[in-house]
């Protein structure tokens, strides 16, 4: 392992500080998660059937300002509620619960209407058991794990 991988692997680790983890020097993962969250922003469908943008007085859901925090995705299902989507383009880990729960609730308090439902979602590409576990009996948490793939075909020569 190289220094820099080192150094990657020590800011990913479980019970590194997601900031710092998104901040280290040299990462692909910030890149990535910019990638995913762009992609699942406009593809919002891939996720939930109606699920569409949040956009009101021309501010759109991506990278809101939830009080000086920025929430990932926020989005709207096609019963009305508020949906807080958090991305972790790794393994999600039981910290992202609180990180999840205060946007919720800033949510509720300072942008929905009264009775208006808001719940949330974390998608990454695996599931700690430990993220399970703290969700298991927090309703309106949803967990998704997302994956990847492309395929490449051979197209045949014109024949000239």
């Amino acid at each position: 392992m190289v220094e820099g991988d080192v150094a990657r692997e020590e800011a990913l680790a479980p019970d590194a500080d997601e900031e710092s983890a998104e901040a280290v020097a040299g990462s692909s993962e910030f890149l990535l998660e910019q990638d995913l969250q762009r992609y699942l922003a406009e593809n919002l469908e891939c996720i939930e059937p109606g699920l569409r943008l949040y956009e009101e007085d021309g501010i759109r859901g991506v990278e809101f300002d939830a009080g000086g925090r920025r929430i990932d995705v926020l989005a709207v299902d096609r019963q009305g509620a508020l949906v807080v989507i958090e991305l972790k383009v790794s393994k999600g880990y039981d910290r992202v619960v609180g990180q999840l729960l205060r946007y919720i609730n800033w949510v509720r308090k300072e942008l929905a209407e009264p009775g208006q439902r808001v719940r949330g979602m974390i998608v990454c590409r695996a599931m700690s058991e430990d993220l399970r576990l703290a969700c298991a009996s927090i309703p309106d948490i949803e967990l998704l794990e997302y994956k990847l793939s492309v395929t490449v075909t051979k197209i045949p020569a014109l024949g000239l």
